[in-house]
Formats: structure tokens, sequence, C-alpha cells
């Protein structure tokens, strides 16, 4: 698909990944990208590159996509929309109310405004998390949906709705299940924060990092520079429908990838390992690796950065950006 001249909204485009996504386009010969975003998580800092591009802009009027009217004056006028808006896990499990007016209506409320105003192609970010444990490793897209928490219903919900617009209007979506995402521009210190930020934080500190269980969980970490040109990719792509993992099919446990922070870091500190709770256990999985074949075959996609290569990024930015506001 050629994106010359075209118009794109990125809805969560100030977002850890979203903002990623608006370097991206950028860099295809498009006419202009407009990112929609509530600040909520997201950032105008991490747009300050891409603003200085005369193509790239924000949204004058708010951002959220629970305001039905505001959203759908977004989206006029635009080809193509990308949706990474979303509630993450933990926000999910102590707001769930919430999260269903975000991550279930909101997503409808996306998917209409699509259908209203005639969108070519719409790239929806979905997640692993809809799997839940993994019953089979390299898990693919056929995998059973065992998800037993929040935010993995909403996305589940959010997968069906999307399907059934495809069916009822035929509304082009591709879903992008994302495995573990990491890099720059992830909340480095709320609460609310990824394994490899809470790891650094306690390094940078001097203190021990702590692993919940035996650290033998396994998971799939992707680089967020990596899951932004799959989003490209997917739009480009000559695929109309579909949900696709984004990931890399390489299983790095826990353990493994602390001792590897740790050895980046030039560090000697010793590891600390401590029971998970009973609620910790039941909101996180223990084993999630996807495979990569069919988002190599159908979406052209390849992830680029190694482990190591992309710890090594994002330990430099957080040398230059973390705790210097």
């Amino acid at each position: 698909m050629n994106l010359k001249d075209s118009k794109i909204l990125v809805i969560g485009g100030a977002g850890f990944i979203g903002s990623f996504v608006v370097s991206e386009l950028l860099k295809e010969d498009v006419a202009e990208v407009v990112v929609y975003d509530n600040f909520a998580r997201g950032q105008k800092d991490y747009l300050t590159e891409s603003l200085k591009d005369p193509r790239c802009s924000i949204f004058p009027i708010g951002g959220d996509i629970r305001e039905i009217d505001i959203l759908n004056d977004a989206v006029k006028g635009k080809d193509y929309v990308f949706c990474l808006a979303a509630m993450w896990l933990l926000h999910c499990k102590d707001y769930p109310r919430t999260a269903f007016e975000v991550n279930m209506a909101g997503t409808f409320n996306v998917l209409e405004a699509c259908v209203k105003n005639n969108i070519k192609k719409l790239i929806w970010s979905s997640s692993a998390s809809v799997y839940g444990d993994a019953v089979q490793v390299p898990m693919t897209e056929e995998h059973p949906f065992n998800n037993k928490n929040f935010y993995g219903a909403t996305k589940i919900a959010g997968e069906a709705m999307a399907t059934a617009f495809y069916d009822r209007y035929g509304l082009e979506v591709i879903g992008l299940r994302y495995m573990n995402v990491y890099g720059p521009h992830q909340d480095q210190t709320a609460a609310y924060t990824g394994v490899i930020p809470i790891m650094l934080n306690k390094i940078d500190a001097n203190e021990a990092p702590t692993i919940n269980g035996d650290g033998s969980q396994a998971y799939d970490f992707i680089y967020v520079e990596d899951v932004a040109r799959c989003n490209v990719d997917a739009l480009k792509s000559d695929t109309p429908f579909g949900f696709y993992n984004v990931g890399t099919e390489i299983q790095t446990s826990i353990k493994e990838l602390c001792d590897t922070i740790l050895r980046l870091k030039n560090s000697d500190l010793k590891v600390t390992y401590k029971p998970y709770s009973e609620d910790d256990a039941r909101q996180f999985v223990q084993n999630r690796i996807g495979s990569r074949q069919k988002a190599e075959q159908e979406l052209g996609f390849k992830y680029k950065y190694e482990l190591e290569e992309g710890l090594n990024k994002l330990i430099e930015w957080r040398s230059q950006n973390v705790g210097k506001n």
C-alpha cells in the first residue's frame, strides 16, 4: 500500500508505543500525522522531535476516546487511523469499570467513527494478554484464549467487536497482539510500570533487584521501535483483516533478564527472591512466547533489535532523561 499524501490519525500518539509510531510514520511520504491523546499517560515531550516536522500536529480539542463527538471530529477527513489508547493491565485490575469504559466502549467508539468517516484501514493495539498462560510455545495466533484478568478481557472483547465491524461494514482492521514491549518512553517510575524499569530503578538506587518466584517465568521481550515498525508494516500491507502476534519468538526468563541487566550496568548487586503474593499470582502469566511466523508472512514484519541491544538503548536513554526533569 502506498501512503503518499495520506492523512493519518494516531490515537494515543503521545504514549509509550504511540510516540514511536508517529516517528515511524513521518519516515513515509505522508501528508499529515495528527496525534489524538488525553495525556493521561502520554507526554508531549515524547513528540518533541516529531513536532518539528510541519506534517505533525496534536489535535487541539482534547483527545479522549470516550468523547464521541470530539473523536469523530478528529477522525473526519483522515485516510487511516491507529488506535493505541488503552488502560494498562494493573489499572484495569484496580479500576474495572473505567477499564470497561475506556478499553471496550472506547474501542467501539473508535470503530464506529472509522465507519462513519470511511476510514480505509484501522491498526488497533490488542495484546498477548488475550492468551493467558501458554499451553504451547511458541504461541500461534490460534492459541486458545485463557485470559483471566480484566485487561485481557477488554482486549478479547475489542477483537470480537473489530471482527463484527469488518463483517458488517467491511472496515479493514489489523489487530496487533504485543508481547512484552520495553524501551524509551515507557513509564519508568510509576507504581504501574513494567518489570524492566523496576529492575533498572533498583539497580540505579544501588538496591538489590527483586524477583517474584524463582525467576523461571519466561516471556518474549520486544523493543518498542520494532513494535512501531510493525504497526506501519501492518498499514502498508495488503492484508485487510486479522490479528497478529508482535514479538521475537525468543524465550527469556526473568532470571536471565535480570542477570543481563546487571551485567550491562556493571553491577555486582545480588538478586533477592520473594514468593508471589496471591493477588500477583492471579494477575501475571508465567510463560508467554509468541510465534512470529504469521506477522512475517502476511505483514512483512521482522524484528531488528536483540534483547541486549534494546536494553543498551534503553539504558542510554535513561541516562539522559530519567530524573532530569
